[in-house]
């Protein structure tokens, strides 16, 4: 066994982030999601709804709703996303909570986006911090695209109003957890001769009360799935230039920036995609790849963070489509391909420092994806490996990166086959690798009862574990 030494693991330059479920589609797991992307996100973003004075509630609206008279995604009574199931008198056994212990477990944090009723009571947003401070680090966004009419909470309640409702959530909730970081959606600047953002008056003050800046922008959109199909001529749907988006960005987040002050705040989208509806699956696929790259060679370090939406989707949003026969199944698009080139580039990829050599049993911690740290250690491989896996007896919870390849290790797995990490990017013969081992938590939560237990998870690394590689079939070949 070589030496082992300590490996802290950091920001992106930009980091990337996923939508998974939504009124569009469902969750999916996310040993799934890392054995087709090969890596873990910064943040998985869940959407979820909280109305809970409608007499439909806690339904999801377009379950309890007959769907009469409904010709718009937004028609419903309310939002169409999943019921939060927190709060007053709520169920932490239920979702979204489930859903964020599995997001974390694979060393990942969570976006929660939750739709709120601006008429919800102060005790109503204290419940809501409180279920949120065994989490970690929480991206936590309250009425997004607010400068919008779709919404229910827009409908309720005036710009102005909604604005204030806002600030009074954010304050409320940062009392009961402050690890819980607060983004404000809004428009921004949607037009390129515009100097102000879209009810700058009212949303003025969101913008200062929030930690994280965002937008959402598609290239692409098709508004107006499932009710009709994009057709050319029709009024449904919208496609904008590349560059285009990219400026309206921009000028947003400078925007923002004059709006406090001149202060700096990290800026995200968190949600961006180009409607296959509309472009097709290949210039879908095109766009994506030119935003992203744009963000690389503008060296646009002003920009934090990008969510592309979403993982999986019932319309033309996704990675996969979700099979009409078996919603369990999905159905690969061409973009799934070009985001994973994409986010084995650099930029975006999580920085790794070394540090020094460490014995065990070694502690570790875990902040959150963009803090953690862990043990390193190098493996030596005389050719190609034919097999290599990781033998465990215990019941550790680990993420283990090898080759820019990622694997989940739970607390149940005996053996972790880390050939994939040789599959498309072979060693090409005798060479070195460094395999790096972070420890989230293994039930999705952090320990209160820790001094920072708010904000760190600890897991003492007793022992490695077996370490077997071959570099020769088990059996020589009789056929030669």
């Amino acid at each position: 066994m070589e030496k082992l030494f300590s490996i802290k693991m950091g920001k992106a330059v930009c980091a990337v982030d996923l939508g998974d479920g939504s009124e569009r589609g469902e969750y999916v797991s996310q040993d799934y999601i890392l054995s087709k992307l090969g890596r873990p996100h910064r943040s998985i973003s869940l959407m979820y709804c909280y109305y809970p004075f409608d007499k439909q509630w806690p339904a999801r609206i377009s379950e309890a709703h007959s769907g009469e008279n409904i010709t718009f995604q937004w028609d419903y009574p309310y939002d169409d996303y999943f019921p939060y199931h927190g709060g007053i008198g709520g169920n932490r056994d239920g979702q979204p909570f489930e859903q964020m212990r599995d997001i974390r477990r694979h060393g990942q944090d969570v976006t929660l986006t939750i739709t709120i009723d601006p008429a919800v009571t102060d005790e109503m947003l204290a419940a809501i911090g409180k279920d949120l401070r065994t989490f970690g680090r929480v991206f936590l966004r309250i009425n997004h695209e607010a400068t919008g009419n779709w919404f229910s909470f827009n409908k309720r309640a005036s710009y102005q109003e909604v604005a204030d409702f806002y600030c009074r959530a954010v304050r409320i909730i940062k009392e009961q957890a402050p690890n819980v970081l607060h983004i404000i959606c809004i428009g921004g600047i949607e037009n390129l001769a515009s100097e102000e953002m879209v009810y700058e008056k009212e949303f003025a003050q969101t913008v200062r009360e929030a930690d994280i800046w965002s937008v959402d922008k598609y290239m692409a959109l098709h508004w107006g799935w499932p009710y009709d199909i994009a057709e050319t001529g029709g009024h449904s749907h919208h496609r904008l230039a590349v560059r285009d988006v990219y400026e309206l960005t921009k000028r947003s987040f400078e925007r923002f920036r004059y709006l406090c002050g001149g202060e700096v705040k990290p800026m995200v989208m968190s949600e961006c995609n180009a409607d296959g509806d509309v472009t097709g699956p290949y210039e879908q696929a095109e766009m994506i790849k030119l935003f992203y790259d744009t963000l690389r060679e503008d060296k646009a370090e002003w920009f934090t963070g990008v969510t592309f939406y979403q993982f999986r989707d019932r319309g033309r949003l996704g990675l996969e489509i979700q099979d009409p026969n078996n919603a369990d199944i999905g159905i690969e698009q061409p973009v799934m391909r070009t985001y994973k080139d994409i986010i084995s580039k650099e930029w975006f990829k999580p920085s790794m420092t070394p540090g020094e050599e460490v014995q065990l049993p070694a502690k570790l911690r875990w902040g959150s994806s963009e803090d953690a740290e862990g043990i390193a250690v190098k493996l030596r491989f005389d050719a190609e490996p034919h097999f290599c896996e990781l033998i465990f007896d215990d019941d550790s919870n680990l993420m283990i990166e090898l080759n820019d390849r990622w694997f989940y290790k739970s607390p149940e797995a005996k053996v972790i086959d880390l050939m994939p990490a040789f599959y498309d990017k072979p060693l090409g013969g005798a060479g070195e690798l460094t395999m790096k081992i972070f420890a989230p938590p293994a039930t999705g939560e952090n320990d209160l009862s820790a001094e920072d237990g708010m904000f760190n998870y600890y897991y003492t690394l007793k022992k490695m574990p077996e370490i077997r590689i071959r570099t020769a079939p088990t059996e020589p070949s009789k056929d030669r």
